[in-house]
């Protein structure tokens, strides 16, 4: 029965491969292998999470309309979900890796997803999105590639470089969540580190011995397009290079306006493209940095990540002090003008050949607004929670988009409301009801003494506007509606607001969220619930035939067959995989 159930699994491989020969949209495929490793990358040994045995994983490289398929076995002693941050799953959301909407893959299972980049450039990264699993790792970079048809609006460069930003501690996961399920906050984290290492010991007072750093080889002359992705905890990261001119091209999946920065602030959850050309002498190598944001630098120097530009013909060793971060602890304003200065390439093409501004959102009239202010944590029933317009998001033991598919009743509320609670907060599976096709707009209100930013799954919105105090209806004379930069994360200054603007045409149940780890965690998220009210199959993908069911649905889960999985996993595997690479082989040679 094992070795039928391979040759059956082996058969739909093959069928998929040629359906890639004959359709313009070739199958990618990853096996990822998530587990525990022991790793130093503060110079203390701790468990982190790794894939295929590497801490940070590999990166997903792939072109606009790629099926992507991720066998995931999950060796870790928890449930796993993996989320694809900025991934849009057009018409999916079954693929989407967060609680609200699939079943966490039990452990020592394997699970399957597939999903299209469909209509999809750009810069993004993947973690696992359970337990506060993100803050001992398991993340990784995922690049989407213009077709060969549509043009970059740049040079092609001469390298592909993705870095890894972001705070870190030496307690694990499950000890940093028993922290905040105490009540208590986290504290200044132990370090940055920058793809997984630690500081280069620039200072050897605040940087001991024996900690390996990361180190990037460049030839002098060439460019360089620079992925740099905040996958921290919490804190807001100052990206530089030293002596380097850092020219923006895009984010997360847009094109910009290109312009020069020596530095740029990316915020947890942002992902940016920078091209930077190696136009300075090689008399020695340089500094990468990534240091803290809006902190008392004195207390927080230890922390910061150090990692090297090493010019391939260089002739020593960096030198001197860290280039300067903007000196503006007390005062946001040119950290915002800064992100203000950050606009769209209306005249680029994306990931179609028209140009990114041929969707005027501007002259689009709005149909559904939403206020979303946080605030610090409080106690909700007896509990240390996070807020969202004054709810607590419970995810619930059934999916959402589960319950919707069997009529379960009961597990969710289409409640969410348009403005702030003003009665005592709660803790509800509070939804918010979109409009299919409607055009929503969503003022961020940060009422919180710490930066925030929040990311929306399914969907790039337009950032139309932000500014210090309360937002108002007369902020709307504030908004830019021609080049507003098309993104899915957004940083939301404190005592500030932040407003989007969002077409939903793309169904299911959509998850919106800080993107601070440890609010998250505490309950500040919530779904927005699109559905197309006709009948029909065009709008959204069939639940996958391998979904996995949970909370009141759990009965229909059938038990993994180890048989076959473990068959799958010895030498039967290679030969598995072989014989894949070489149809493909052969089948290239037709397609």
């Amino acid at each position: 029965m094992a070795l039928y159930r391979f040759l059956a699994l082996f058969a739909v491989h093959i069928a998929l491969l040629v359906s890639s020969c004959f359709a313009a949209d070739p199958f990618v495929f990853y096996k990822f292998e998530v587990s525990y490793i022991t790793a130093s990358p503060l110079g203390v040994p701790q468990q982190v999470i790794a894939i295929n045995g590497k801490f940070p994983g590999p990166t997903i490289n792939v072109t606009t309309n790629n099926n992507v398929v991720v066998d995931v076995k999950n060796k870790l002693d928890e449930s796993l979900l993996l989320h694809w941050s900025g991934i849009q799953q057009r018409r999916s959301s079954w693929q989407d890796g967060l609680l609200g909407t699939n079943c966490p893959i039990p452990p020592k299972w394997n699970w399957t997803y597939q999903f299209q980049v469909k209509d999809q450039v750009g810069s993004f990264f993947y973690f696992p999105s359970l337990h506060f699993q993100r803050a001992s790792g398991g993340f990784g970079g995922f690049i989407i590639n213009n077709r060969a048809i549509i043009p970059i609006p740049f040079a092609t460069p001469d390298g592909d470089i993705t870095i890894l930003i972001g705070d870190w501690y030496t307690r694990n996961h499950t000890a940093l969540r028993k922290t905040l399920d105490a009540g208590k906050g986290l504290g200044m984290p132990d370090g940055v580190l920058i793809n997984g290492k630690g500081p280069y010991q620039y200072n050897t007072t605040l940087v001991p011995d024996g900690i390996d750093f990361e180190t990037i080889e460049v030839h002098p002359g060439k460019t360089y397009r620079i992925r740099v992705h905040n996958v921290g905890i919490s804190t807001s990261l100052n990206f530089r290079i030293q002596n380097h001119n850092l020219l923006l091209a895009e984010t997360e999946g847009s094109y910009t306006v290109q312009q020069n920065y020596t530095s740029l602030d990316i915020h947890v959850g942002q992902s940016y493209s920078f091209l930077v050309t190696m136009d300075q002498n090689a008399s020695t190598d340089y500094y990468i940095v990534a240091s803290a944001r809006f902190v008392n630098e004195s207390q927080w120097k230890r922390v910061t990540g150090v990692a090297i530009l090493h010019y391939s013909n260089s002739k020593g060793k960096a030198r001197g002090p860290l280039p300067d971060a903007p000196d503006d602890e007390f005062d946001k304003t040119f950290s915002m003008n800064q992100a203000r200065s950050i606009r769209w390439n209306v005249s680029a093409s994306g990931a179609r050949p028209n140009p990114q501004g041929s969707f005027r959102y501007g002259s689009i009239n709005v149909t559904e607004v939403y206020v979303l202010k946080n605030k610090p944590p409080v106690m909700v029933d007896g509990k240390h929670r996070a807020t969202l317009s004054g709810i607590s998001f419970v995810n619930p033991s059934t999916p959402i988009r589960l319950a919707d598919k069997y009529k379960v009743k009961g597990v969710y509320k289409l409640d969410f409301p348009t403005r702030p609670l003003t009665g005592p907060p709660r803790l509800e599976t509070s939804v918010i009801n979109g409009t299919y096709r409607g055009f929503m707009e969503v003022i961020l209100q940060n009422n919180d003494t710490k930066m925030h930013t929040y990311h929306m799954s399914g969907y790039a919105f337009f950032v139309v506007g932000m500014d210090f105090g309360e937002w108002t209806e007369n902020s709307r004379g504030t908004y830019n509606k021609w080049d507003g930069i098309a993104r899915t994360t957004a940083q939301v200054y404190p005592g500030a607001w932040t407003s989007i603007l969002v077409s939903l045409d793309n169904v299911g149940v959509w998850n919106i969220r800080t993107e601070n780890l440890d609010s998250w965690y505490l309950g500040q998220e919530t779904y927005i619930r699109v559905v197309n009210p006709e009948a029909t199959n065009k709008t959204e993908l069939a639940m996958p035939d391998n979904a996995l069911f949970c909370g009141s649905l759990s009965r229909l889960q059938k038990p993994q067959d180890i048989s076959a999985a473990t068959a799958v996993t010895g030498n039967r595997s290679k030969l598995f995989f072989t014989s894949l690479l070489i149809m493909a082989a052969l089948l290239s040679l037709f397609c």
